[in-house]
């Protein structure tokens, strides 16, 4: 009995616990649901609207299976058009990543090929998947298996997408790496467009060839850039901004050598004369270097896209400057008319001459159709005013003709001035540019010309001149210093052209002709001048004995006054007088006084004491023979600042033309380069 209620009380127990154990979990249950009635609250509320948009699909079971096919393959492509969608967003990462564009660049234009890829894809298929669509959603429709509200809200949607499928696809994923293709293009171009460092160049020591400073890997990463944006239509931005660059680049380069020159403004030729050879040099160095230079590194950035290299590079050469170089020629060409500027155009024709071809093969194409237009303006004009002048030259020479010549008998300018300047027309470079100059502008007119011409042209401007000289000696009132003139002329032509080109081509009889002359003058000059002094110092009379010292003395003092009147005067009158030649002076002045001083010394000798016994010496005895020496010695001496007569071309305009005689030669010979 005991052990049957030990396991009863044992039963009851387990019962009771499980009793328990029920009720704890009901009470566990209870709060569960109590924390979830808001849940259930909220689920309760949608199940209307969930039930309305089921509500459009719901069809008979056998309606929906027959259209169930088509649907499946209208889902197809939707379906394969978002995993491109998916792939084109997992493209994102790799192409916004900072500092991936620098580090990896053709790993970072394999990744932008790949979405350009998926764009391409994506266009070609959203529209048609858009259309299958659209094309289920009307079977739907049509058919009643939907609500009309729910078919008419997917139609919308589907034309949007079918209207708009081109654009948006990335969400702009393809600009924002494009621009920081941009962005790195421009950051390579800074970073290797720095203006040279420039030494000036000159005629000794011409400038260094100054290569480009972008290196090679630098450029290939350039030309890789430029041809990925291009093939996105960005070529026009690439080459603004390469074109910026380096168009910036080459004219901050060629500034560095000092070309404020080139604006500068002057009717006078002879005042832009020292920059027309900075001129030559700088537009030389500009185009065999720097523009040369820069058209090969354009050409290896645009390998991909040469087409657009034409354009860009005539910007850069804008940019560069190269216009400026040519208005400066031009404002040249406008400076009046005179025989230095035809030396300066003859400068700017050789310069333009020897860069024809680099200009030819530089600024060749249409897109340089500015600079082509300019360059043949500039060597029409140089080519024009060159013939106009020269061809004036002999006119003018015959129009000084009754200029009067120089007051003090010396050489004058125009003279000298010619005489060079046509023996530099017939040396090099000039002769040889001269005649280029007049056979173009003769082919103009269809006529011939050659160096034979040019020759003969120069050489009779120099006979022109020689007839001057005859009128130009009738004009002095004194007869000896007519002689003096000529003395000056003749031997000044004798020595200056004697050894030159000219001289040559003129001959040894006739500059032998010259020195002649200058013999025959001479010898007039002395005779007539100073040669008249001589017999004042007669000894006639003068015989010296006892009973005759009185009278001896009077003829002696009668003729030392006459004398010393006549010298003072003849003395005065030729101090004034110019020799221009240093060796023909002193020549000259060594001949008066080997005509003065010896008999003035021996009468001095023979006669001097008859007067300087007298008190009144000092009236008759003016001068030792050392004080004549001196003083002779210092005749004809060049007067410093003194102004030369027939000595200049004037020109004188009327509008345009050459109306008189040619202004400019005012300036000594030496003012020639």
């Amino acid at each position: 009995m005991g052990a049957d209620r030990e396991e009863a009380e044992a039963r009851l127990l387990a019962a009771r616990q499980a009793l328990r154990a029920g009720v704890d979990r009901s009470r566990a249950l209870g709060r569960a649901l109590a924390r979830d009635a808001a849940r259930m609250e909220g689920i309760r509320a949608r199940l209307p609207a969930m039930e309305a948009s089921a509500r459009p699909i719901r069809a008979p079971p056998e309606a929906l299976a027959a259209a169930g096919r088509d649907i499946d393959h209208a889902l197809g492509p939707a379906a394969a058009v978002l995993k491109v969608f998916d792939a084109v967003h997992g493209l994102e990462a790799a192409l916004l990543a900072r500092g991936s564009l620098a580090g990896d660049l053709p790993g970072y234009l394999a990744v932008l090929a790949q979405l350009e890829a998926a764009l391409r894809l994506l266009t070609d298929n959203c529209g048609l998947a858009a259309q299958w669509l659209a094309d289920i959603v009307a079977y739907l429709g049509e058919r009643d298996l939907a609500d009309p509200r729910f078919v008419s809200d997917l139609t919308e949607q589907l034309e949007r997408l079918k209207k708009d499928h081109s654009a948006g696809l990335d969400a702009g994923l393809l600009a924002a790496a494009l621009g920081m293709l941009e962005v790195e293009f421009r950051r390579l171009l800074a970073e290797h467009s720095a203006p040279l460092a420039m030494k000036e160049p000159d005629s000794s020591s011409p400038a260094s060839f100054v290569p480009s400073r972008i290196p090679a890997s630098v450029v290939h990463k350039l030309s890789l850039i430029l041809d990925r944006l291009a093939a996105n239509g960005w070529l026009h931005r690439c080459s603004a901004a390469y074109a910026d660059a380096r168009g910036d680049t080459v004219g901050a380069s060629l500034r560095a050598l000092g070309l404020d020159y080139l604006k500068e403004t002057s009717e006078d030729a002879q005042a832009l004369s020292p920059s027309v050879e900075r001129w030559g040099r700088h537009l030389e160095f500009a185009v065999h270097h720097l523009l040369e230079a820069e058209r090969k590194l354009c050409v290896a950035v645009f390998e991909r896209r040469p087409e657009a290299m034409p354009s860009c590079f005539a910007e850069i050469a804008a940019r560069s400057g190269i216009l400026d170089f040519l208005k400066f020629g031009r404002a040249l060409a406008d400076t009046r008319k005179d025989p230095i500027k035809l030396l300066r155009l003859l400068d700017v024709f050789d310069s333009l001459n020897k860069l024809r071809l680099d200009f030819n093969r530089l600024f060749g194409g249409k897109a340089c159709a500015e600079i082509q237009s300019r360059t043949r303006e500039l060597v029409k004009v140089v080519v024009d005013g060159s013939v106009e002048i020269f061809e004036e030259l002999l006119v003018q020479v015959e129009l000084q003709r009754n200029m009067p010549p120089p007051v003090d008998g010396g050489v004058p300018r125009l003279v000298s001035f010619v005489a060079k300047y046509c023996n530099q027309l017939l040396v090099e470079p000039y002769r040889s540019v001269l005649t280029q100059v007049i056979t173009i502008h003769r082919s103009w007119r269809k006529e011939a010309f050659d160096d034979k011409m040019l020759v003969d042209a120069v050489l009779n401007i120099v006979k022109t001149l020689e007839i001057n000289f005859e009128t130009w000696s009738k004009a002095y009132g004194d007869t000896t210093l007519s002689c003096l003139f000529m003395m000056n002329i003749h031997w000044h032509f004798f020595k200056h052209l004697k050894g030159t080109k000219l001289g040559e081509l003129l001959g040894d009889a006739w500059l032998r002709e010259h020195e002649q002359y200058k013999d025959y003058f001479s010898a007039v000059f002395l005779r007539e001048s100073w040669g008249t002094l001589a017999p004042l110092l007669s000894r006639e009379g003068l015989i010296m004995f006892s009973k005759g010292q009185a009278t001896a003395r009077d003829l002696v003092k009668q003729r030392l006054k006459s004398f010393n009147a006549n010298f003072d005067e003849m003395f005065q009158k030729q101090s004034t007088w110019v020799i221009s030649d240093r060796d023909l002076q002193q020549k000259t002045c060594h001949l008066v006084v080997q005509a003065i001083v010896p008999i003035y010394r021996s009468f001095m000798q023979n006669y001097g004491p008859l007067v300087e016994q007298d008190i009144s010496s000092s009236k008759y005895v003016k001068y030792s023979a050392e004080d004549l020496d001196k003083m002779l010695n210092t005749l004809f001496l060049p007067k410093p600042g003194r102004p030369r007569r027939a000595g200049s071309f004037q020109i004188k305009h009327s509008g345009d033309k050459i109306t008189s005689a040619m202004t400019g030669l005012y300036r000594s010979a030496s003012t020639l380069k």
